[in-house]
């Protein structure tokens, strides 16, 4: 298991349904989990506003959190007033944002920018997975984060989600 599978495993277990999805090339390991796994139904939108308005308005109405998957910081840029309007409300989101590999960051790659600054506008749990290992653990987090009405953003460098994980299991977030 890679780690954008064990991300979107974690999730599914997690109870999120639903994931409305943006995605560019730092996220395609999560993209192609979504597509291999039950359990969890990926709508792409053709716009971030579209996919975080969509989160706002599922967790809203349903009652439990939907999950946004956005490229890079732009993306998250992109969104950002429908989070703010769901932080506001109290709205369970998990935002799952993809970022560049951890060794191309040091070389300031096109699109790169400081995401959890931005995302620290509009989150009340925010966290960036240190290794692949810290995948399960931070998604199962920032689910039980969202139970409680929070918008919860988790940032995931690319090269963290092809890491190969052979022992990995889902770590429960209920």
């Amino acid at each position: 298991m890679n780690g954008g599978e064990l991300l979107v495993k974690t999730a599914v277990q997690a109870g999120i349904e639903v994931c409305f999805a943006n995605p560019g090339t730092t996220e395609l390991p999560i993209v192609a989990a979504m597509d291999s796994m039950p359990g969890i139904r990926p709508i792409l939108c053709l716009f971030e506003g579209v996919c975080t308005g969509a989160a706002d308005g599922y967790g809203r109405m349903a009652g439990k959190p939907a999950m946004t998957l956005l490229h890079l910081g732009p993306g998250l840029g992109n969104g950002i007033a429908n989070l703010h309007n769901a932080r506001r409300g109290r709205t369970p989101i998990l935002n799952v944002i993809g970022e560049h590999a951890s060794w191309h960051r040091p070389l300031d790659p096109p699109l790169a920018m400081d995401i959890e600054a931005l995302a620290r506008t509009v989150s009340g749990w925010l966290s960036t997975c240190g290794s692949p290992a810290d995948i399960s653990k931070d998604t199962a987090e920032a689910v039980a984060a969202s139970l409680i009405g929070q918008v919860a953003t988790l940032v995931v460098p690319h090269d963290y989600q092809w890491a190969d994980l052979p022992d990995a299991s889902p770590v429960s977030g209920k």
